[in-house]
């Protein structure tokens, strides 16, 4: 056998952990302003005084969810009076089911998925709370996906006002938006309690980003497996869609296809055959959050040769789904705010105003993200 091919039970990997998307790692670096205006924020929380606000904003992958879970981590170090808690806003995406997340983390029980009502679970949260007199900092990820239906204005509304009702009550939000072009603005009754510190993170340059890349792979891989031009390969793919979660995906993808092929090195080929799928990474996920009708709407647009009327669209999807028009529509602002579609108004049409909808992203993309 070739000393250049891998046997059954050896691998290129020297701790593939540190490659996941959830991974919190250890080294985070260019984002020390960021994270001290959040420890400034939280500090009030460990002298027992209710924290500030935060509404952390940017693009995609630039460290905004790891540099709250930081924090948190490290707070957790230096205090009991304070639970923390994060909510995926992308898969609890109404009030009821982000406050069924923070009572969740609170008491380690699920509380049931229906016949419950809001208010009786938020009091369940906020008893908890007084019983333990504990503060209350929740970070809710992604609030983009609360904002279309009105989820965001209600469940910050409920937590940022709890103490008027429940004297005492120690909460703080830190609202993590991602920067996709779309602005999302809080109801005023909410802006007058939320108040937040605001705290920009930018897109890592290039050399941040080789920085990065060149520390996940050295903790990632054993030596000389990732060679110096791969490495650049993958700096410069993720330079160019701005999203640093792209290029973990693509280094993880790359390892897998190399120990497919029983090498003990990545290859040109091997990060240019992952990177058709980790570029994707993003819309996949944004299309996993979508419920069926939804995703059956998405479907509809991106198997159109040509850009499609709303009367048509609609007629398909009724015989699909069974909705009626009002729900249809509904679902077609909610994705056109989304940045999934885009809407438009053609001069034809009887009152000169007709819908005229198509893909936002290429639509073998999308097709390709909806078989996953």
């Amino acid at each position: 056998m070739s000393k250049d091919m891998l046997l059954w039970d050896e691998t290129l990997f020297k701790n593939g952990e540190v490659l996941e998307l959830d991974h919190v790692p250890e080294y985070f670096a260019h984002r020390d302003s960021q994270m001290q205006a959040l420890k400034f924020s939280l500090k009030p929380a460990m002298r027992g005084m209710r924290p500030v606000n935060c509404l952390v904003k940017g693009p995609p992958g630039t460290g905004k969810t790891t540099a709250v879970l930081k924090v948190f981590s490290e707070m957790k170090e230096h205090t009991d009076r304070v639970s923390f808690v994060k909510v995926n806003c992308q898969m609890d995406s109404t009030r009821f089911a982000v406050v069924s997340r923070i009572y969740e983390k609170l008491v380690n029980i699920k509380p049931p998925t229906s016949g419950v009502a809001f208010r009786k679970l938020f009091d369940k949260v906020i008893k908890q709370l007084v019983d333990s007199n504990k503060i209350l900092v929740v970070a809710l990820d992604d609030i983009n996906y609360l904002f279309h239906e009105g989820h965001a204005d209600e469940i910050m509304y409920s937590l940022l006002r709890a103490h008027e009702q429940y004297p005492g009550v120690k909460i703080a939000v830190i609202a993590i938006i991602s920067d996709v072009g779309v602005s999302h603005h809080f109801d005023p009754r909410v802006g007058s309690v939320f108040l937040p510190e605001e705290i920009e993170f930018p897109r890592y340059d290039a050399e941040e980003i080789r920085d990065i890349i060149s520390n996940r792979v050295q903790h990632a891989f054993y030596q000389d497996v990732v060679p110096d031009e791969v490495c650049d390969k993958v700096v410069e793919y993720v330079d160019y869609t701005g999203d640093l979660r792209v290029g973990i995906d693509l280094l993880r993808r790359s390892g897998l296809n190399a120990e497919r092929r029983a090498s003990r090195t990545i290859s040109m080929e091997d990060v240019e055959k992952a990177y058709d799928a980790s570029r994707l990474l993003y819309l996949c996920r944004s299309i996993r959050s979508l419920t069926e009708n939804e995703r059956t709407l998405l479907k509809l647009v991106a198997e159109q040769e040509k850009d499609v009327q709303a009367g048509d669209l609609y007629k398909s999807f009724h015989e699909i789904t069974g909705l009626g028009y009002t729900r249809f529509y509904e679902i077609i602002e909610k994705m056109n705010a989304t940045q999934m579609l885009d809407v438009d108004f053609s001069g034809k049409g009887m009152r000169g105003r007709t819908r005229v909808i198509k893909a936002k992203h290429n639509p073998q993309d999308i097709l390709k993200c909806l078989e996953y």
